[in-house]
């Protein structure tokens, strides 16, 4: 702690950190939005209400998630990735205490304990971070991205990423591991170049202008790109498995994704003492058991039951296409009765017969 209250990057980077790290329990989760618009959607086909999109919450809900974004965008300005990327696990601590709030959920022992070990895995790893400050210019984001060792990580990520997607859409593995890892390294790509654009447009800001150099451009693009794809691929799997899975998982590969990213293309850990790799490290494993206590087993969104035979279906009464207000059918028709009972008849006929 003492470490890091000396250090001056506290005073430069904390204003930026508080507000990407308030505003993230919903920005993160903007990851899962697919399965909010899923729950929405169940709402209102259940209760006949209007659109999603006609809510005012919702659009409230949508502007916080920009600004939160905003939030994170700027933070990556001021301080390393591999600090910025962990302080997501509050988010899920912000999520839990949300559905107790507002959605009425259940608080579990277990959500307890897993806010408890997040919260102490998030004051080592902050603590034992490094807090380095380097001015991202683009001068200096060439050089890294010229660099022998980020060429032979590219050159393993993409190796990888394909042989992932090869499995994923050739081979119809459809593993939550191997969608989420397509995610991550999508993930590696967005944090790599969202701390270069955020860096060099805050150097440009400070009156240094780094707009005018190709490599700003080219990291934008990266950018926009690793987004979309990333969501893609993300919004697919929250379709296909439960968020149980998809949350801690997906929230302990981008964080490792964004810490090694860090680590080989802006060298954060170079001077940094084997203790407080260790005590980061440490940091992080309780920051990501915290998570899988406090995502594990969580109530799922049941979909609408489709036991029940809709309107529009039930015999009756008709006058060409479109049915009346009577569900009862006539007496005189095959069809009156209902199902349990004609299926009682026909076991006493049957037993009758023997």
């Amino acid at each position: 702690l003492s470490s890091l209250l000396s250090s001056p990057l506290l005073f430069t980077s904390l204003p930026p950190l508080l507000f990407s790290s308030i505003l993230s329990p919903l920005s993160f989760l903007s990851s899962l939005l697919s399965s909010s618009l899923k729950y929405t959607h169940v709402r209102q086909a259940q209760r006949g209400l209007k659109p999603y999109y006609t809510s005012r919450l919702w659009w409230c809900g949508v502007l916080l998630m920009g600004v939160g974004e905003l939030g994170n965008f700027a933070a990556y300005g001021f301080a390393p990735a591999s600090l910025i990327a962990p302080l997501g696990c509050v988010a899920v601590i912000a999520s839990a205490i949300i559905s107790v709030a507002f959605l009425k959920e259940t608080l579990r022992a277990t959500d307890i304990v897993g806010g408890i070990l997040t919260i102490t895995g998030t004051y080592v790893l902050v603590t034992f971070a490094p807090h380095n400050s380097t001015h991202i210019t683009a001068m200096l984001v060439q050089y890294y991205a010229m660099s022998l060792t980020f060429v032979i990580y590219l050159f393993v990520e993409a190796v990888l990423f394909c042989v992932l997607l090869y499995l994923y859409k050739m081979q119809k593995l459809k593993h939550v591991v191997v969608v989420l890892l397509m995610v991550a390294l999508l993930a590696s790509m967005t944090v790599i170049s969202v701390k270069a654009v955020s860096g060099m447009i805050t150097e440009s800001i400070k009156g240094n202008l780094q707009l005018l150099y190709p490599i700003f451009y080219v990291m934008l693009v990266v950018m926009v790109a690793s987004c979309a794809f990333q969501i893609k691929f993300l919004n697919q799997a929250m379709k296909m498995f439960d968020a149980t899975e998809v949350v801690p998982i997906n929230f302990v590969f981008f964080t490792a994704s964004a810490i090694v990213a860090g680590i080989v293309f802006y060298q954060e850990f170079d001077g940094l003492a084997p203790l407080d790799i260790c005590m980061f490290l440490l940091g992080c494993l309780l920051s990501f058991f915290g998570v899988f206590l406090i995502a594990r087993n969580r109530t799922q969104i049941k979909p609408q039951d489709r036991t029940f035979i809709t309107m529009d279906k039930v015999p009756g009464k008709h006058v060409g296409r479109r049915y009346t207000e009577s569900v009862q059918p006539e007496a005189s028709t095959s069809t009156y009765g209902s199902l349990a009972d004609r299926f009682m008849c026909s076991r006493a006929g049957q037993s009758d017969d023997s």
